[in-house]
């Protein structure tokens, strides 16, 4: 059994939230953590100093290539478990699976109405909401920066039902999360195995992971994941799309994703 818990999602669906209330709850933390100091106790996947200082320049199967190293390498991290952020699908690309089997532990899972995932992602990307729609609705699909290697994505419907069907892994909706959080953030904690939830200790991260506090460390430090659009911690709310989309623009994610959308419990338009 491996030791690396992924914190898996596609992007803009909760994934820096969730590991800001582990690093919170977790250190026990007095004051809330800082969003720049998440690599204190999660790393993300992608970092191109994981992958050797050439890294920028590996083609795809380069890439692949040394993703089993890189992963093994993640698990001495922390003599316990390690959390690792990753956008990947859990799918393989040139015969080599983008989150080893060998070295996985689990996985939470955090999924978010594709609707809403649109407007936020387009907000980062600083893309129209029409791009990152036809991003999303692509099979095989990835996202590519410089400062990291590339992560494949898929349409959103692959991604979800890639890592639904994972061995060992906790799904928690971004919308759960908002509307019972002391509920679905112990789900977590009991996931991942820390012993019984501290009930103090679970209300305090929440506090301290709330989207004000979040939002607040952004405009006081910055925050270097901050993406093309400006602020990465927006509003924090479910149900955007219904004021922000189009009708043609919602009937676009719902003919691609529907199937895959009605049995998360996200309805549908019409």
């Amino acid at each position: 059994m491996g030791k690396i818990v992924w914190l898996a999602s596609y992007p803009k669906s909760g994934n820096t939230w969730v590991r800001v209330f582990l690093h919170n709850y977790i250190t026990g933390a007095k004051a809330p953590h800082s969003i720049n100091s998440l690599v204190d106790f999660s790393v993300a996947e992608p970092a191109l100093a994981f992958f050797a200082p050439d890294a920028a320049g590996l083609t795809t199967e380069q890439v692949q290539q040394r993703r089993p190293a890189v992963h093994e390498q993640l698990t001495r991290l922390h003599p316990d478990l390690v959390f690792v952020k990753t956008h990947n699908a859990n799918l393989a690309m040139h015969g080599v699976p983008l989150c080893t089997p060998a070295h996985t532990a689990g996985a939470v899972y955090i999924v978010r109405d594709p609707r809403d995932v649109a407007l936020s992602y387009a907000a980062y990307s600083g893309q129209s909401a029409d791009a990152v729609i036809t991003f999303m609705n692509t099979p095989g699909t990835a996202s590519t920066d410089s400062q990291q290697v590339f992560e494949l994505l898929s349409s959103w419907s692959e991604h979800v039902l890639s890592w639904v069907a994972a061995p060992k892994r906790l799904l928690v909706r971004y919308e759960d999360l908002l509307a019972e959080p002391e509920r679905y953030f112990a789900r977590i904690i009991r996931f991942v195995g820390t012993g019984e939830v501290d009930e103090v200790r679970l209300k305090r991260a929440i506090e301290f992971s709330g989207f004000d506090i979040l939002a607040g460390q952004e405009v006081a430090e910055g925050y270097r994941a901050a993406g093309q659009g400006g602020r990465f911690f927006r509003t924090g709310k479910a149900e955007q799309w219904r004021a922000r989309l189009t009708p043609a623009q919602v009937r676009r994610i719902e003919e691609a994703h529907g199937e895959v959308m009605r049995k998360l419990g996200y309805g549908l338009s019409a």
